[in-house]
């Protein structure tokens, strides 16, 4: 190839390419768990040069920038999965310590709900996120998964005041049998024999964890049980929803913080009208209580509850919904594991073994889900 003595000419050209929509894969007290179809498009600019000399200095000058970019994007992932499961792990240590000696659970999870509202509402005040225009129609719509997303969280709190967190935790990890089971019934979708198998430690090392756990009492696996059915409903309502709805579409974050604050003047009354109000130092101390205690760990509680779930859709715009599920799986054992260990749970082999196979039926359920996926497509 000749080189021109005289000048070179060099072209950009810009394509556009269209990346798969994210879907939320699972449910938490998490957040982590409402099902939309998010749409992330990015440029990727391509320059090319008509001599040889000009192509291999571009190439040459772009390969470390790209190279540091990608570290930096890595280090961020990295970062927001660290702060997923930090939030996490305070947010259940703070609860429990709370609700161990203050048992009211309605009034602390209208609490966490109060705490959350007013953080998405300095978010959108500030800017960091772009507050939603909403339509009647829309908020009629959302106000199913408000109830449930509501009740759901209010069976975890009441678990969490019954049982050990561990335990809490493990009974939770039966999400997906009621995923399989709520889609099928609601959604008519149905699941292949692989991942029907995947049900199976699952449900058997839940079963096998609780006739061995120490701390055991029907109120409080009753209560675990029937969070795992509201959030699934709720991640089932919201497929729906996200099909059928006209209007502005609503991202996770979005939909996650307009129906913390739904939850927030739904519960409020039932609070007042069960337990009243209670968060008055007056009475706390009445109760034989620290009121800077259980006011200070009650208010961590409700930052980390609603921070997890925030960084968590964070995170899940950023990856995919297997890899957001397998981290989510991870994070279940980091968050027992750290409850035993600061409570000094105990746990007996029997028990321990359940929990395990539990888990790992969970951790195969991810994977296989993405091999049929695989398939599908």
């Amino acid at each position: 190839m000749r080189r021109s003595s005289t000048h070179t000419t060099s072209t950009t050209t810009t394509t556009t390419v269209s990346h798969r929509p994210h879907v939320v894969a699972h449910a938490d007290v998490r957040p982590c768990g409402i099902a939309h179809a998010l749409s992330d498009h990015r440029a990727v600019v391509a320059r090319a040069a008509s001599s040889s000399g000009a192509t291999e200095d571009a190439g040459s000058s772009s390969s470390a920038p790209a190279a540091a970019g990608g570290f930096g994007k890595t280090a961020a992932l990295g970062a927001m999965f660290g702060l997923w499961y930090f939030f996490n792990i305070f947010f259940n240590i703070y609860n429990k310590q709370v609700l161990k000696v203050f048992r009211f659970p309605v009034s602390c999870t209208e609490l966490q709900f109060v705490v959350g509202s007013c953080l998405a509402l300095f978010v959108w005040a500030t800017g960091i996120h772009k507050r939603p225009k909403l339509t009647r129609s829309q908020l009629m719509t959302i106000l199913p998964l408000a109830c449930v997303h509501t009740l759901g969280n209010l069976l975890t709190n009441v678990s969490l005041g019954k049982v050990a967190v561990s335990f809490t935790h493990t009974i939770k990890a039966m999400e997906p049998f009621f995923s399989v089971a709520l889609s099928s019934i609601f959604l008519g979708e149905s699941s292949p024999l692989p991942v029907l198998l995947t049900l199976v430690p699952i449900v058997g090392g839940v079963a096998l964890a609780s006739a061995t756990e120490a701390s055991f009492n029907w109120a409080g696996f009753g209560a675990a049980m029937g969070s795992n059915l509201t959030f699934q409903s709720r991640n089932v309502l919201s497929k729906k929803f996200m099909t059928g709805s006209k209007g502005e579409k609503l991202d996770n974050i979005n939909l996650f913080s307009v129906i913390t604050m739904m939850s927030a003047v739904l519960l409020l009354p039932v609070a007042l009208f069960t337990e009243g109000f209670q968060f008055a130092p007056a009475k706390i101390t009445a109760m034989g209580l620290d009121p800077k205690f259980i006011l200070s760990r009650a208010l961590f509680a409700g930052i980390c509850f609603h921070s997890y779930q925030q960084v968590s859709y964070m995170i899940l715009q950023r990856v995919s919904p297997v890899t957001h599920s397998i981290g989510n799986c991870v994070k279940r054992v980091v968050v027992i594991v750290s409850s035993v260990v600061v409570f000094q749970t105990p746990v007996s082999l029997l028990n321990g073994v359940g929990t395990a196979i539990a888990l790992s039926g969970v951790f195969a359920y991810s994977q296989v889900k993405r091999l049929t996926g695989k398939k599908k497509a």
